[in-house]
Order: C-alpha cells, then structure tokens, then sequence
C-alpha cells in the first residue's frame, strides 16, 4: 500500500475562512483508492447543502437516500480528479458532505464530459464533529482502469460561505484561475 498525506490551500488569501484547514491521506492499494478529507476550523461559517426532509441543526446532515446529482461543485464539495499516466483521459469525483456524488469521465482537459456510467452508486462516510468534519471514501477503481495502470491525482475542495462566496482549495494551484482541470496539478501518482 502507498498512502500520502495531503494539505490543501485555498486559491488566494480568504478572508472568509482564516482558520480553515483541509487535510487528509490518500492510500492505492491493488486497484482499491482510498482518500479521506478531514475539514477543521470553524465550520459554522461554511453553507452546506441540508436535505428539505431533514430539519435538525447538524453542520452536514446526510441526506435520507443519498444519490447521483449534478453540479455538486456549486455548493461545499469534496473532489479529486485521477487520471491515467501518459494518457488525456481522466476522471471528476465529486462528493458532498450530504451524501450525493457524481463521477464525470473527460478525453481531455475539459473535452467531452460525460457521467461516469460504471458507478451505480459511490457510498462513502461522513463523520461530524462540533469542529470538523471527515469524509472518507473507498472506491475500487476496476471498474475504469486496469491494476497496472498508473495514476495521478488531484486533490480539491469547493468551499461555499454562507455568505455564498465560494473558494476553491487544491494541492497546487498551477493557473491563472481557479482551475482543478489543469492536469499539472494531478501531483499526487502512484
């Protein structure tokens, strides 16, 4: 198994969250990916996505059915982006603190999105604490490439405020914006 540890930093300086942190490791194992955010600081300030049925007062309830859904990156959401050495093609998992996710597959950078139809669903856990919250998921990646293919990640978060001011955090940020697509910055490979 080859486990890293991570560090995310915010695309500039955020007044919005100056004691925000977000880390984490990400572990290859056989074809078995499991990567595992932990988000502290103080997260009364962070907008998360409650479920209309679900009235209590937790920082990020989960949702009673949790489900495939579109433009989670609109709202607080875990993401990494794993694509294949020496190939264009790569992956967009998106993960909310509520519990929905989705998986688009691109040709290229930015080419040709489309849902990632090998996953029928990608169940992860979130665990709330009063001041953080860890999301960890283990995905087996059989399902779109190959054990001897080699990989590399990149690890991001969108943070929205409930202001609504969003900030987007990465291992490296390697454009003149914002940009998670941008394949330099898949630094993490295994």
């Amino acid at each position: 198994m080859n486990e890293q540890t991570f560090s995310l930093q915010p695309f500039s300086s955020t007044e919005f969250f100056p004691n925000l942190k977000i880390v984490g490791n990400i572990a290859r194992n056989s074809n078995q990916l499991t990567i595992c955010y932990t988000l502290g600081g103080n997260l009364k300030e962070i907008a998360f996505v409650k479920p209309v049925v679900d009235r209590r007062e937790d920082i990020a309830p989960l949702a009673n059915t949790p489900s495939r859904k579109h433009e989670l990156w609109k709202e607080t959401c875990f993401e990494f982006f794993l694509g294949i050495k020496d190939s264009q093609r790569y992956w967009e998992f998106n993960l909310s603190p509520a519990g929905h996710w989705n998986v688009y597959r691109f040709d290229g950078y930015r080419q040709r999105m489309q849902e990632e139809t090998a996953f029928e669903k990608l169940p992860f856990n979130v665990d709330n604490q009063a001041d953080s919250l860890v999301l960890t998921l283990n995905v087996d990646l059989d399902k779109i490439i190959s054990v001897e293919q080699a990989i590399e990640v990149g690890i991001t978060t969108v943070i929205k405020h409930k202001d609504s001011e969003v900030t987007y955090w990465a291992l490296t940020h390697r454009g003149a914006e914002a940009d998670f697509h941008i394949r330099e910055s898949f630094i993490v490979k295994f």
